[in-house]
């Protein structure tokens, strides 16, 4: 009798064993499954919000520093350029109709007191114009093109760099988790 209960004991251990070894082991299987199922479609969704989140305002921002950026000095260095060349192109085309139509004596005068005034207010004046106006214009068309670039390329990089983290870190997980409970 005593040596029944040992030989029951033994067969129940180890039946309750390898019983339990197999059913935990499928236990392991079936979470380490669902486990990365969940974490990649957690971390998917997780990544796709955050990159596209992230990159959308940081580019946004971006492009429109960029843009303020490129319309300054465009401008400065078109109202730079304008008011130069403004101002020896008039200057040129007075004095050449000046030594052809007037006397030299009136050229002179005309030339010194007129056409410096003349020149520089004229010049300033398109320089400011021009410089604001391409600023506005530059700024608008750098901005509205950046945006809808930035969101083209963002629409298309979000997706495939979420979609190759997800399949990444599934795969890892399930290897991982497999290689843990076995």
């Amino acid at each position: 009798m005593q040596c029944t209960h040992i030989y029951l004991s033994i067969y129940l251990s180890i039946y309750l064993s390898i019983y339990l070894s197999i059913y935990l082991s499928q236990l392991s299987i079936y979470l380490s499954i669902y486990l990365s199922i969940y974490l990649s479609i957690y971390i998917y969704i997780y990544i796709y919000i955050y990159i596209s989140q992230y990159t959308y305002i940081y580019l946004s921002i971006y492009h429109n520093y960029l843009s303020i950026y490129l319309s300054i000095y465009l401008s400065i260095y078109l109202s730079i350029y304008l008011s130069e060349y403004t101002h020896i192109y008039l200057s040129a085309y007075l004095h050449m109709h000046h030594i052809i139509v007037i006397s030299p004596f009136i050229m002179i005068y005309v030339i010194l007191c007129n056409s410096c005034l003349y020149f520089f207010f004229l010049s300033f004046f398109l320089s400011i114009y021009l410089s604001i106006y391409l600023s506005i214009y530059l700024s608008i068309y750098l901005s509205i093109y950046l945006s809808i670039y930035s969101i083209h390329y963002l629409f298309i990089s979000d997706h495939y760099l979420s979609i190759y983290l997800s399949i990444y870190l599934s795969i890892y997980l399930s290897i991982h988790s497999l290689s843990v409970y076995l």
